[in-house]
């Protein structure tokens, strides 16, 4: 499991882009998103911390890494 904060978010379109982002680093991830508190969570990941900051970057959004 990987926790991100995710900035930049504003809508369910939003949420959707940083959920696909995820799944097209790592198909079997599932992507939990509160979009209030912009808190990512990725389950049943395999790919690597930075990947998946680079995919989310990609789409327009900054993650950052949290500790918990």
């Amino acid at each position: 499991m990987q926790t991100f904060d995710v900035t930049g978010m504003t809508c369910q379109h939003c949420v959707s882009a940083v959920s696909a982002a995820v799944t097209k680093v790592d198909p079997g991830a599932s992507a939990e998103i509160d979009l209030a508190s912009g808190k990512l969570v990725i389950n049943n990941d395999s790919a690597p911390e930075d990947v998946f900051l680079e995919a989310i970057a990609a789409e327009g959004y900054e993650a950052v890494p949290t500790m918990d």
